[in-house]
């Protein structure tokens, strides 16, 4: 699974998703670029998009995209705060919904 992190978490995720290949927007060298076309390009290299931005289901058209998208739900983007969503993660990463947005909480 080609797996993408949004630049808005922290980039030590990468390293907790073992068995994935995974990249960081900013490795990519995507800083910046707007969701549209940030999502735009990701379809085009990978099957997951991993974000905290709970606005971006309601923002973006996602039903077009071959993408799935997860939304990480945690006290802040900390590493700290985020690990104890890696195991839900890691769960339904493989068979998360493309076009769609998969809301990943505790």
């Amino acid at each position: 699974m080609n797996i993408l992190i949004d630049e808005c978490i922290d980039r030590r995720l990468a390293k907790q998703l073992s068995g994935h290949i995974v990249k960081t927007v900013p490795q990519m060298g995507w800083a910046g670029i707007k969701d549209k076309e940030l999502l735009r390009l990701a379809e085009i290299e990978f099957d997951v998009f991993i974000t905290m931005d709970r606005n971006l289901p309601f923002e973006q058209n996602l039903a077009v995209l071959d993408l799935a998208v997860l939304v990480l739900q945690a006290p802040s983007n900390r590493l700290a705060d985020i690990q104890e969503l890696i195991p839900k993660i890691l769960a339904i990463v493989d068979m998360a919904p493309k076009s769609a947005a998969t809301v990943v909480s505790e």
